[in-house]
């Protein structure tokens, strides 16, 4: 790896660490052999084999002793486990503290920097059952990856907007939680990323720090009365961190959360003034890479939960659309109790719970423009219903709505990079949903003497080594 610049250096041990703690950091970083980490997906539960090692901050988060060809495992691409920093995984701590001091309720979330998604994945599984999460991403392209990552996750009631967060600024009191994994100057990234170490500059520190700042202010308003901010970033400088989340707590009326991390090994807890709960993860100290974290309670009494004052369920919007709800209602279960719609080009046909879509008409109404449902049930072409692959991952599947035909992983690699898959002659001719290991895997269409692959061609395996 490149050289560490050696104002990095310089300003890394004006940080108030413990002893030791940055010439521990330095040698790690210079060092290199990130450690390699993977969480399981609570709807779908799988590891690899070799994933023995517990993250000590994540129930699903476990270690592996070396990096297999993650590409090449087709419970990836099912949305089984995500492969994520165990550092990274402590929003799961974050999020369950918050969740245990609101009885468990639902909860609406937002993670505002979400691509690629990781910690979205992560709050999704630390939430209670029902709750309603929106997932932003500033970049374009970053937000195809973000979605792409999302529908293979499976939860069905998310949004996904794209943009700029200062669309929410006229939001008001929305959100139980707020998640800010701020883009920044990424020191905690630089054994990973050559990049990361080639483009630090005090500059960019600066820079960084002044969007933060921004980013926060956008979507303050957002927050509920008592409803809480997870500010974080992938840093190490106190500009972006402990200054920032004093700069929070100047301008804004609020509190810093404690949390209880004395069963936790390694993470360093340090104070920014004013009783300021902040966390680092240092690489060298922990088994991970470098993070930040802290926790803001809005003053106020929070009222948690979904908010249902301002909408009315519009019951005859099915019958406007002219959607074919038979049939697709053969294909969920009942009792996610979803709302269908057209998209905006009448192409493909949307869910989400009734309740995702009052937040969904409320966000828009407040000024958001580029936020879509997660979930597509089909496509239609002609007469014809297309069962959408978004679908065949998302739990909302009723398990009888097609055929099956397990499929073993030679040929789950095959359908994976879209290419032709021959089906038992016993199948009817139609849609079949094929499985691996008894988990759906995604859609063909038997035409008899062959089929089409409906697997998404932006996400086919380029990669022919098996």
């Amino acid at each position: 790896m490149p050289k560490l610049p050696d104002k990095f250096i310089e300003e890394l041990k004006t940080i108030n660490l413990p002893d030791g703690a940055a010439d521990k950091l330095i040698k790690a970083l210079t060092a290199g052999n990130p450690s390699v980490s993977v969480r399981s997906n609570r709807a779908k539960e799988y590891l690899p084999v070799d994933a023995v090692r517990k993250v000590q901050w994540c129930e699903r988060g476990r270690y592996l002793d070396s990096r297999p060809i993650f590409t090449l495992m087709p419970q990836l691409h099912q949305g089984r486990f995500y492969v994520q920093d165990a550092s990274s995984m402590f929003i799961t701590e974050a999020v369950r503290h918050i969740v245990n001091q609101t009885d468990n309720v639902p909860l609406t979330v937002m993670d505002a920097c979400a691509a690629p998604g990781g910690k979205t994945t992560a709050i999704i599984d630390a939430l209670p059952h029902g709750s309603l999460v929106v997932a932003n991403e500033y970049d374009r392209r970053r937000a195809s990856i973000l979605k792409e990552n999302l529908t293979k996750w499976g939860n069905s009631n998310v949004l996904i907007s794209t943009g700029d967060t200062d669309q929410y600024a006229r939001v008001r009191d929305t959100f139980d939680i707020i998640a800010i994994d701020a883009p920044c100057s990424g020191e905690g990234m630089m054994r990973k990323e050559d990049m990361a170490v080639e483009q630090w500059s005090p500059g960019l520190v600066e820079e960084c720090s002044q969007i933060q700042r921004k980013i926060i202010a956008n979507l303050w308003d957002a927050i509920k009365p008592g409803g809480f901010l997870i500010y974080s970033t992938c840093t190490f400088n106190t500009r972006e961190n402990e200054e920032n989340v004093k700069w929070i707590i100047d301008n804004f009326d609020c509190t810093s959360v404690d949390l209880d991390i004395t069963r936790f090994s390694g993470i360093i807890k340090t104070d920014a003034g004013k009783s300021i709960s902040c966390y680092r993860f240092l690489p060298g100290l922990i088994e991970g890479e470098g993070l930040f974290m802290s926790i803001i309670q809005k003053s106020g009494e929070l009222k948690p939960g979904i908010d249902q004052s301002e909408s009315k369920r519009d019951k005859k919007s099915h019958d406007k659309a002219k959607l074919p709800i038979d049939q697709i209602s053969k294909w969920v279960k009942p009792e996610f109790n979803l709302a269908f719609s057209l998209s905006d080009d009448s192409t493909t046909i949307e869910a989400i719970s009734q309740d995702g879509e009052m937040l969904l008409k409320r966000l828009k109404k407040s000024g958001v423009k580029s936020i879509n449902r997660l979930l597509t049930i089909a496509s239609t072409k002609g007469k014809d219903l297309i069962p959408d692959h978004a679908l065949a991952m998302s739990k909302v599947l009723a398990p009888d709505a097609f055929p099956c035909q397990e499929v073993d992983r030679n040929h789950a690699l095959d359908y994976l990079r879209r290419e032709a898959i021959t089906v038992d002659p016993s199948q009817p001719r139609g849609y079949i949903l094929l499985t691996f290991e008894s988990h759906p895997l995604g859609f063909v269409k038997n035409l008899g003497n062959r089929t089409n692959n409906l697997y998404p061609q932006n996400w086919r395996i380029l990669m022919n080594v098996r």
